[in-house]
């Protein structure tokens, strides 16, 4: 049995396939002005390296903030779904997944069949989310895939008091006219995050088996500083940007 999911994001759409419950290849693109053309994209891109015919691929399953933009799936799911089923597939051991995206940021809370129990979403504020890692790194004229790392590298803790990008951006300006260093304040921007959108996360519960997905996953300094203030060890998938995708190629099965 061959399955796709495509996550159709605010900044990145990506599709898994998911061939026999295996898988099998992945792609990415910038979603720019167009979730359609970049779903299209992305999936042509799988099927290419995969070397599978589109009548061979059983059904196509959409997520993301632009998965009805997508005509041609067979259907679609929201991002709190795929994401707790990407996660329960991925990690069988996750009770807790923290999505962190772009632009949002969503916690849920999964019964033991992984199932959702209970979720709180934070879309209102890049200020919990990459869009935000992204706008604080420029301001330190740093890479943001270098963030975490800086962050690890910190000496001592630096309150970061704005909840507002456009306030966090002139606060983390001051700090350098400050003559603070780029290492010290990227560990109180990963902080402040943490604390804003741990709120979210206690609303859920907090418990044992606690996994975090989306682009931001990947920023180490980040996960670190989380772990800090949860208390709690995170797991963090391999390619935590496609945990979606991968909910959605398997809720896809489904429909066979």
């Amino acid at each position: 049995m061959i399955t796709v999911g495509i996550d159709c994001g605010n900044q990145n759409t990506k599709a898994i396939m998911v061939i026999d419950g295996k898988i099998m290849n992945k792609a990415l693109v910038l979603t720019e002005f167009d979730g359609k053309i970049a779903a299209e994209k992305v999936y042509n891109m799988v099927l290419a390296n995969t070397g599978v015919k589109r009548d061979d691929v059983q059904a196509v399953v959409t997520t993301g903030a632009g998965r009805d933009m997508v005509d041609f799936s067979n259907a679609s799911i929201n991002e709190v779904s795929s994401a707790a089923r990407g996660s329960r597939f991925i990690n069988a051991d996750a009770n807790l997944v923290i999505d962190l995206g772009a632009e949002g940021c969503r916690a849920m809370r999964l019964n033991p069949d992984g199932r959702v129990k209970n979720y709180e979403v934070n879309d209102k504020c890049a200020s919990g989310a990459g869009t935000f890692i992204e706008t604080m790194a420029r301001a330190l004229q740093i890479k943001t895939e270098d963030m975490g790392d800086y962050s690890l590298r910190h000496k001592k803790n630096l309150p970061m008091n704005a909840q507002c990008v456009v306030f966090s951006e002139s606060e983390v300006i001051s700090l350098i006219h400050q003559q603070e260093t780029v290492e010290d304040i990227a560990h109180g921007i990963h902080v402040g995050i943490c604390n804003r959108i741990s709120s979210l996360i206690r609303r859920v519960g907090i418990v044992d088996g606690i996994m975090l997905i989306g682009g931001p996953g990947y920023n180490k300094g980040l996960v670190q500083s989380l772990q800090d203030v949860l208390g709690k060890d995170i797991a963090v998938a391999e390619d935590s940007e496609f945990v979606s995708a991968v909910g959605a190629a398997v809720y896809a099965v489904n429909l066979v």
